[in-house]
């Protein structure tokens, strides 16, 4: 599949007649809403973990050199927590350019903190895109974020953002935080 996910999310028709809709953000939706909502939430859904295994050649990369950003990836008995927005459908004209790099919508139940579930859509960007870069160890992921930077800025300060987010929410993630522990270590000053 073509990295570009544009026209496949616009063929998407399950919330075509809603007034609105919730929007489950895992990565920087967390904490760059750049689209108007209605309401946001702390929720969390089932059954997925978030893995530093997407590329990203058009945000925190370049064609030649891409970033690597967060997907989820199935994990049965998993929890990933993480921000949900009500929005209108028409905000999917912004949302599937931000999240054009191989992100498809999938429906998914969200859970919210303080009690209550919905049906919404996360953006995934699963192993059969042309972008997906696929698992490697914290230690490399942050060897290969530190190096990247595109037109979003630098790869590390996605990282560094989504950390302090996930703190922001009580969120412990041994994934994220291992990478940030890795990265801060490989900028460290010399003494």
């Amino acid at each position: 599949m073509s990295a570009n996910t544009i026209r496949l999310n616009q063929a998407m028709s399950h919330f075509d007649g809603h007034d609105t809709l919730w929007l489950f953000g895992y990565g920087s939706l967390i904490y760059k809403a750049d689209f108007p909502f209605l309401e946001r939430k702390p929720a969390r859904i089932h059954n997925w973990s978030r893995r530093f295994w997407q590329g990203s050649h058009d945000h925190r990369g370049t064609p030649e050199q891409p970033g690597r950003v967060v997907t989820l990836i199935a994990a049965p008995g998993k929890v990933c927590e993480g921000m949900a927005y009500l929005i209108t459908p028409e905000e999917f004209a912004h949302l599937d350019f931000r999240e054009k790099n191989g992100y498809l919508r999938v429906l998914t139940d969200i859970e919210f903190r303080g009690g209550g579930c919905a049906q919404g859509v996360a953006y995934v960007a699963d192993q059969n895109n042309s972008a997906f870069l696929g698992p490697a160890s914290e230690l490399e992921i942050a060897r290969h974020i530190v190096r990247s930077e595109g037109p979003s800025g630098k790869n590390s300060d996605y990282l560094l953002q989504l950390a302090e987010a996930l703190r922001g929410l009580d969120e412990v993630d041994e994934h994220v935080f291992a990478i940030e522990r890795h990265l801060l270590e490989l900028t460290a000053s010399p003494l």
